[in-house]
């Protein structure tokens, strides 16, 4: 099976994150191969060049040959390039699991919390973007714990 790894790639935290769940996927089964953009050293070594045809047609190709996409949806925003490829990958029918830990999403049942809702400025909850959160959901599913979302992509591998 063919995974693409969307997330976000430009702090150092992005990057640790990423390898940390790659490591993980890949140890799910031999038979895996994940493609982390951040390992394409021709487009993403940014002490080097690569115009923005170049990542386009390098990371789209890797979406188009895949069969799941795996995208992480943290941030202050979902990151544009994680938004786009969860769009290629839509537009051709291609599964997609996302994880979402941002912890704000808890305490959803807690008064104090829904009540802020109509207060100016005191949201206690984390927004992301509908448009990228329906795609993600009309191909695939969206959850919050590590471990779930492991056992998506374990379950994909037998579908």
């Amino acid at each position: 099976m063919k995974i693409y790894f969307a997330g976000p790639m430009f702090a150092k935290s992005d990057l640790l994150y990423n390898e940390h769940l790659v490591k993980q996927i890949r140890a799910l089964e031999d038979s895996i191969e994940v493609y982390l953009p951040q390992e394409n050293g021709a487009i993403n070594d940014k002490t080097a060049y690569a115009d923005s045809k170049m990542i386009a047609l390098a990371d789209t190709e890797k979406v188009l040959e895949s069969d799941l996409l795996v995208a992480v949806l943290d941030g202050i925003t979902i990151d544009a390039g994680v938004a786009s490829e969860i769009g290629v990958a839509y537009a051709k029918n291609i599964p997609i699991i996302g994880l979402y830990t941002d912890t704000r999403q808890q305490g959803s049942d807690n008064q104090k919390k829904l009540a802020a809702l109509g207060t100016t400025a005191e949201n206690q909850f984390h927004y992301l973007n509908l448009y990228t959160v329906g795609l993600v959901k009309l191909n695939g599913r969206i959850v919050s714990d590590e471990d779930d979302f492991l056992t998506l992509i374990k379950k994909q591998l037998t579908s």
